[in-house]
């Protein structure tokens, strides 16, 4: 609460200079334009997501309230639109990944809290590269973190979702034959195929595998908007951090992540079907139908 009473003091402050620079006689366009911002950090306190939207109108909306009339009248508004532009631009960025990763912390539990939780349906291990090798190290830490998790007993079954829509490259066969070495039965195993995104993988979670309580492991990072995009599915989700070593990258991996959790903040909001769908597939019955053909048969 302390950090977003700061963060809004800070970001008022800043758009009233911005308003008083370019307005200096009307106080009236100043005091409309601070109504959107209130109601975001409203909006933002109480966790009303839909109020949480208007940090993206607020662009648009200072844009069509004040600089029609500069774009008429005078020639020089297009560098301090611009400038302001970037700055509003780069703001609704980090105030929508301050948002995600705010709401989603309480979320992400450890492997003992895990435990305590009734009732899931599966453990949901997301997916990541793989080469001639198999897995690669950040795969294989997500699997050896939701084997952990069913050897427990935490969850019956496990969904292995990832990438195979290409020829020649192939994650959730080589995400099942990781765990069949380690001990697990074939049937308790299914693979997604078509979990090439991460909103893919939780939107056919639950249409296609029709869970509706999971565990979701992959790195932490990763973990805000994967339980992000699973509360706004409607799926009850906890997250359990896979990070059982540093791979090279984090920063690299990190920034790509605040760009990918704006992505699907917008998303959700449209709430778009995946890629692919199908049939129907519970994972309460037996993962060995989510076999590739021919070693079904």
């Amino acid at each position: 609460m302390t950090g977003k009473i700061i963060y809004f003091f800070c970001f008022f402050c800043l758009m009233n200079i911005w308003l008083k620079k370019i307005d200096k006689k009307s106080t009236n366009i100043t005091f409309i334009c601070n109504i959107p911002i209130i109601i975001c950090f409203i909006g933002t306190i109480f966790a009303y997501k839909w109020v949480s939207y208007a940090i993206f109108i607020l662009p648009i909306y200072f844009f069509i309230l004040y600089n029609i009339k500069n774009l008429v009248e005078k020639k020089r508004f297009l560098i301090p639109f611009i400038i302001s532009g970037l700055v509003l631009g780069c703001t609704s960025t980090f105030s929508v990944n301050y948002f995600v990763k705010d709401i989603m912390q309480e979320r992400i539990i450890s492997e003992a809290k895990a435990k305590t939780v009734q009732d899931i349906d599966c453990i949901l291990v997301l997916g990541a590269k793989v080469d001639e090798n198999g897995p690669s190290p950040i795969l294989s830490d997500r699997l050896e973190v939701g084997i952990k998790l069913y050897e427990k007993g935490i969850a019956p079954k496990i969904i292995m979702s990832g990438d195979h829509g290409r020829k020649g490259y192939d994650e959730v066969n080589a995400m099942k034959n990781y765990a069949k070495e380690k001990g697990l039965p074939s049937n308790v195993v299914f693979m997604d195929h078509a979990g090439f995104s991460t909103y893919d993988s939780i939107y056919r979670a639950k249409e296609i595998f029709k869970a509706q309580r999971i565990i979701i492991v992959t790195q932490e990072y990763h973990l805000y908007r994967s339980l992000y995009i699973a509360k706004c599915l409607g799926i009850e989700a906890y997250g359990v951090k896979a990070d059982i070593r540093k791979h090279n990258g984090a920063l690299n991996r990190e920034i790509r992540e605040i760009l990918a959790r704006d992505k699907d903040f917008i998303k959700t909001i449209f709430k778009p079907k995946p890629t692919v769908l199908g049939d129907e597939i519970p994972v309460s019955g037996d993962g060995d139908v989510t076999n590739d053909r021919k070693e079904y048969k």
